[in-house]
């Protein structure tokens, strides 16, 4: 009797195989060939799945938007430590997610040349924030009454700290073992709530 094949799981092989290739080898070099080969499979295998690397580029982000909201999505509680240990599962803090997240910052550097791909990022960052509010508003409850313009300039202050420290952890990981991200991370915190409190009035 045939084997039976879990397709989503093989699609998932294969695009966190496209993570691990583009981390190890940057965008260009992670052929679709490569990608198979990581994954452990030919490229007649991929091929019922695939038709292109780009729709591979697009399983992975999907892939890694799905895992990161797995991890959010852990229980905490409203202190601002909870908040701090729920974010900093969107760190490079270990080595899955130093793979995921030098996915990401292969994936950036592509953007400036390419429309598509740009079109692409503006829906991630969109999924991205959605998970990033749902965590502010669950670990920091008070951020529900901050007015709009408040709230939001926590989200992107919050937002582009993360990525930067990504990638400065992606570039110099000696410089960046978790637990430095981790403090740095929490005072940003520290900061960003004082501030919105502060301008909220409180």
């Amino acid at each position: 009797m045939p084997k039976r094949v879990d397709h989503a799981q093989r699609r998932d092989e294969i695009a966190l195989a496209a993570c691990q290739a583009i981390a190890q080898r940057g965008f260009a070099q992670a052929t679709v060939e490569r990608i198979a080969r990581t994954a452990g499979y030919t490229t007649g295998m991929v091929a019922p799945y695939f038709d292109s690397k780009r729709e591979i580029l697009l399983a992975a982000l999907r892939l890694i938007l799905r895992r990161m909201d797995q991890r959010l999505r852990r229980p905490g509680g409203g202190a601002q430590a909870d908040l701090l240990g729920v974010l900093s599962e969107a760190l490079p803090i270990d080595a899955q997610r130093r793979i995921e997240c030098s996915f990401w910052t292969a994936f950036w550097g592509q953007l400036s040349a390419d429309r598509e791909l740009k079109r692409l990022n503006a829906w991630v960052h969109r999924e991205y924030r959605k998970l990033f509010e749902r965590c502010l508003g669950e670990h920091w409850p008070e951020s529900v009454a901050w007015p709009p313009a408040v709230r939001a300039q926590v989200l992107r202050s919050l937002i582009t700290f993360i990525n930067g420290l990504t990638t400065s952890a992606v570039a110099s990981p000696r410089d960046w073992p978790a637990r430095e991200q981790i403090r740095q991370l929490q005072l940003h915190l520290v900061l960003l709530r004082g501030w919105a409190r502060t301008a909220n009035g409180d």
